[in-house]
């Protein structure tokens, strides 16, 4: 990837995170921790990899995405309006009542999400069928899932593992946030959640391990991820909860709550640094 690239990558990645705040600043309620942990690999797919059409949303050969995770909705909001889909300013209706950007993404009412979420588990299962339907339709369209690491606790994850690896879901991409805090603290703490990469790799899947807030490295992996045939891929994304803002870097605490003001405008002038 040639450095202006990089570097317009990175300052885009910058406005999502500055996005995100916004959101839940003015909201005053939500989830930055996990939302800034996943902002660059949503800043890599919706920027660089997929194949979307903010003019035409519903394009039938699009790739998907499905925020698994569905609660960092504030990031997916914020690269959807970076990227053209609805005007940045609305961010700032985030979870007001009659705002259509609402705590969890609705695909009935917001132009560019593919997939209504918010109950954890169910991701990866509506990413098989979207999958399966590709290419039953002989569509060259790909399929990006991101679910989170205390989310891989649920028992469907693994049920939905082993449906991917059964129909050989090359188009399916899936990418877990591994910032390893959950709501109740570590994960380590909570379940013991170890050798994620293992535990794909026994269920079928073509898996990577990489630094999730490196954009090449993010870049790289999608680019490997396109070669794998006859299996699905998982990209087991290592993340910094909170990224960017020094204050919420790797703070539990951070994982469902809004920044007041002074917090808020010491956010913003760290991102803008």
């Amino acid at each position: 990837m040639e450095k202006n690239e990089l570097e317009k990558l990175k300052d885009i990645a910058v406005k999502v995170r500055k996005g995100i705040l916004n959101a839940v600043y003015n909201g005053k309620s939500g989830h930055p921790g996990g939302s800034l942990s996943v902002a660059d690999i949503l800043t890599v797919l919706y920027f660089k990899e997929m194949n979307i059409d903010p003019k035409n949303p519903k394009m039938q050969d699009r790739d998907r995405l499905v925020l698994s995770k569905g609660h960092c909705s504030p990031a997916l909001y914020s690269v959807l309006a970076n990227r053209g889909f609805f005007g940045v300013e609305e961010l700032k209706t985030f979870r007001n009542l009659n705002s259509r950007l609402q705590g969890h993404p609705d695909m009935k009412n917001i132009p560019g999400v593919d997939m209504t979420t918010g109950s954890l588990g169910q991701g990866l299962s509506v990413s098989n069928g979207m999958a399966i339907a590709m290419k039953l339709d002989n569509l060259n369209s790909r399929v990006y899932c991101i679910m989170g690491d205390g989310e891989i606790e649920e028992g469907q994850v693994w049920e939905a593992a082993m449906t991917s690896s059964k129909y050989k879901l090359d188009n399916l991409c899936v990418f877990v946030d591994n910032n390893n805090l959950q709501i109740d603290g570590t994960i380590g703490d909570v379940i013991g959640l170890n050798n994620i990469k293992e535990k794909f790799v026994s269920f079928g899947f073509y898996a990577l391990e990489i630094d999730g807030n490196d954009i090449e490295q993010i870049v790289e992996a999608l680019e490997k991820a396109k070669t794998i045939k006859d299996k699905p891929t998982v990209i087991i994304a290592k993340t910094v909860k909170g990224k960017g803002i020094s204050y919420m870097e790797n703070q539990v605490g951070w994982h469902g709550k809004a920044p007041n003001e002074e917090e808020f405008n010491i956010a913003i002038k760290e991102l803008t640094k």
